[in-house]
């Protein structure tokens, strides 16, 4: 239909290498809609008819209902629908739909109305999977586990606080989308192709009809920059890599060497031969897709980086990133708070590791600080009492007097007060002795679990105050559209 210009139509394996439309049904329905609200605001300034309104929104309204046919030989959506509302409404109508725009304007317009609403809906899974990583860690704030840097136990500590760890590291997320929506929801309708248009439109009208926030303005800016995608798909990409750590720490905790914790079975796979193995799959699967998502912001930024200005047909290919990245994030959000949901957690052999091992190494020299020693004496004292207790085979707390006086030899502490200090310290002590801010101290827990809850509580009502403005002007829009159609 487009090409007017041009004497051939394109050949079947051109129009296969071209075409988009296997991809364009994810955007079929804000295509509608926006050509609803472009109709509605041409006839608002009088440059259709009520008739020709009439036609035209009828026609759009009664393809809602339809499935398109992916071999109907149009380039894409746009084409296709435009090409059904005329041969619904007829040229005479059905062919003054197009007026005063473009496919470059139509497809961004298309492309931030899915995203808006893929923002909303991850920002809502998020927010469901910060609140069962608190939900768990509220009935997890006594379990006792090693905390570990460069994978070495490093501090004891509390299955809570790891669990509130990344329901923060999530909360970012949360607020980093939460953030791009704002410059998602711009209006590029009435832009034109790229330099906008004579014909005296109204753009603030149908950002307001479509329930957009304001205008991207500038008509070269609306139609060819994808800056948007890549922000939007770059915040998914951060995304994807924290809940692949996640992943990766249930991996190995879920091994018969760790046995830290048993996921669901509906969450695991067996082995094709092996009758015993129960494979972390799903989560493996997550780390998996998080390459896959990296790989759509490599493909978004390396399209657009070598663009002219202007619109190119380049840009095609950045769509099917954008649905890609929006279903797996969704989904393994979906499937990350159902794994915490039905985790089991093997309290006793986290408490067993925890204090097999020498982590109260550290507090043993903090409690020395406190007696007005300086740190560096009091860590090599530390660091000689786990020294000690390896060599010796038994914990520091089994170390004799005499050993205790080899790890003060070169200082004037007195191994007597050392001794009592290993006598009188414990993991669980150290737990009730962390104080700091964001420590794993037991009051800590607490305070951090009801902070997190209400700020939960607070971003839900900020998403759903998002999703009711962008309702209520789909709602009107449509009230518009039965008006004037009736």
């Amino acid at each position: 239909m487009y090409r007017s210009r041009l004497g051939t139509d394109l050949s079947d394996i051109t129009l296969d290498y071209v075409s988009s439309i296997n991809d364009d049904s994810e955007i079929a329905l804000y295509d509608i809609l926006g050509s609803q609200a472009h109709a509605l605001m041409l006839f608002e300034k009088n440059i259709i008819t009520k008739n020709d309104a009439k036609k035209i929104l009828s026609a759009l309204e009664n393809l809602k209902n339809e499935k398109f046919d992916a071999s109907s030989g149009a380039e894409d959506i746009h084409e296709l629908i435009e090409t059904l509302v005329i041969k619904k409404a007829g040229m005479a109508s059905g062919g003054k739909m197009h007026t005063a725009r473009s496919r470059n304007d139509q497809v961004v317009l298309d492309i931030r109305m899915k995203i808006r609403d893929d923002i909303n809906i991850v920002c809502n899974c998020l927010l469901d999977t910060i609140e069962a990583l608190v939900s768990v860690a509220k009935n997890h704030q006594k379990t006792i586990m090693p905390l570990y840097t460069h994978l070495q136990q490093a501090q004891a500590g509390l299955f809570s606080h790891y669990l509130l760890a990344h329901a923060d590291v999530l909360t970012r997320d949360f607020e980093r989308l939460y953030g791009t929506f704002d410059r998602i929801n711009q209006s590029p309708l009435g832009a034109g192709p790229v330099g906008g248009t004579s014909i005296p439109i109204d753009r603030y009208s149908t950002a307001k009809m479509l329930g957009f926030d304001g205008l991207v303005e500038n008509s070269i800016d609306a139609t060819s920059t994808r800056d948007f995608v890549a922000e939007y798909v770059a915040m998914i990409s951060i995304l994807m890599t924290n809940l692949s750590k996640i992943a990766e720490d249930f991996v190995i905790w879920s091994t018969s060497e760790f046995s830290f914790i048993e996921l669901s079975d509906e969450f695991t796979s067996p082995s094709s031969v092996m009758p015993q193995k129960k494979n972390p799959d799903i989560l493996e699967l997550t780390r998996g897709k998080t390459s896959e998502i990296i790989g759509n912001l490599t493909a978004i930024l390396t399209t657009v980086k070598g663009l002219a200005s202007g619109y190119g047909r380049d840009l095609q290919q950045v769509k099917s990133s954008i649905w890609s990245t929006s279903k797996i994030s969704i989904s393994a959000l979906l499937i990350l708070k159902s794994i915490l949901l039905t985790l089991k957690v093997n309290e006793k052999q986290m408490k067993k590791v925890t204090e097999a091992s020498n982590l109260i190494a550290l507090d043993i020299a903090e409690k020395l600080v406190q007696e007005g020693i300086p740190f560096r004496v009091t860590h090599k004292i530390s660091g000689t009492l786990v020294q000690l207790a390896h060599i010796s085979k038994k914990p520091i707390s089994k170390l004799t007097l005499a050993e205790i006086k080899k790890s003060v030899s070169d200082t004037k502490v007195d191994p007597n007060l050392v001794s009592k200090i290993i006598s009188t310290t414990t993991v669980v002590s150290s737990l009730k002795e962390r104080t700091s801010l964001g420590s794993s101290g037991y009051d800590e827990q607490k305070r951090m679990i009801s902070d997190r809850i209400q700020k939960i509580n607070q971003y839900r009502s900020d998403v759903l105050k998002r999703e009711n403005k962008i309702n209520s002007s789909i709602d009107e829009l449509k009230k518009q559209i039965n008006a004037i159609i009736k």
